[in-house]
């Protein structure tokens, strides 16, 4: 199944870095299941058990791992849509009904392994619904207790990350980005959501692979542009002038971007927002080039010829530089 969501590709594409699950379960998972589950064997399943006709709003990721020293799995379902769904529960249960039954054939056994779900949620509204099947069952809460035995229920674990400050994102540098931006970009105004984009930028410092660093920015960049439909051409703008001074090595990642989003015919609007920050960005980098020449002693005319900068501007850089 070929997703074109952008909520589904940054969630699997962060996600399918082992590390940025592990660093998800040791900073969210409760203690007591924390303690049970054996990090060290945690490996990303491909297999995926969302229909065509929910792809839009749901996303999700298994991986294998030991559980209180057997075989076991954790079901990750990501919800994407800015309200919640009071049946997610019910869905669950669907999906690890569904992956008991390819274990089951794909491996002729007849012993189910275990299965934790965790749910992931960043819309607009409150998660104010249960987290158990038992609550859509109706009746089932006024059962006796040794009635209750006989209907299936379980819990799920939920993070509602909407509603996470950011002294509560807690991670290494691409877990941080993952849940700061998915937390703000439902609910964040534009200014919010331009410091949300420039924080993640700052973040991206601490990785020691640069190389990495670059490819996340890509990732993370091309999901705001994807997904942040209320940003305005004048928001992207500044957005690229400022992440010039924030994460510099960003610059030829935003003219990538630009020219692969112009091939995939996305909004004009935006495109020429973009097209407009680039040249900004271009332009602040000749200026910056033009003081160090300046610096140097070299004359106007060798400064215009190698910057590319009007001799005018040139004059008034030099001008600046003197007060």
């Amino acid at each position: 199944m070929k997703v074109q969501n952008p909520h589904d590709k940054f969630f699997k594409e962060t996600f399918s870095n082992v590390e940025v699950a592990r660093d998800f379960i040791k900073h969210y998972v409760p203690e007591n299941i924390l303690k049970i589950i054996d990090v060290n064997t945690l490996e990303p399943q491909k297999d995926s058990f969302i229909n065509e006709d929910l792809q839009e709003v749901f996303s999700d990721m298994l991986f294998k791992v030991r559980i209180n020293k057997k075989k076991g799995y954790l079901y990750f379902l990501f919800e994407h849509k800015s309200y919640t769904s009071k049946n997610v529960s019910f869905q669950l249960l669907k999906y690890m009904i569904e992956i008991w039954e390819a274990k089951i054939k794909k491996e002729k056994t007849d012993e189910l392994p275990m299965i934790i779900p965790l749910v992931i949620y960043h819309g607009n509204d409150k998660w104010n619904i249960k987290t158990t099947l038992g609550e859509m069952i109706t009746g089932y809460k006024d059962l006796p207790e040794d009635l209750k035995k006989f209907i299936p229920d379980y819990e799920y674990l939920l993070y509602d990350i909407s509603r996470y400050t950011d002294d509560e994102i807690k991670g290494e540098a691409q877990l941080r980005i993952l849940l700061t931006i998915f937390r703000d970009i439902f609910t964040k105004d534009n200014k919010c959501l331009q410091e949300s984009i420039l924080r993640a930028a700052e973040y991206l410092r601490e990785l020691d692979d640069k190389e990495t660093g670059i490819e996340y920015f890509e990732t993370f960049m091309r999901y705001v542009f994807s997904a942040g439909k209320n940003l305005t051409k004048e928001d992207i703008v500044e957005i690229i002038e400022k992440m010039e001074y924030i994460y510099p090595e960003g610059s030829e990642v935003v003219m990538n971007i630009a020219e692969k989003l112009r091939q995939e015919g996305k909004e004009e609007g935006i495109m020429a927002g973009m097209e407009k920050g680039i040249e900004l960005g271009a332009k602040q980098r000749a200026i910056e080039v033009a003081k160090k020449l300046i610096e140097i002693n070299l004359t106007i005319q060798q400064i215009t010829e190698a910057t590319g900068l009007p001799k005018i501007e040139v004059e008034k850089i030099a001008q600046e530089m003197k007060h």
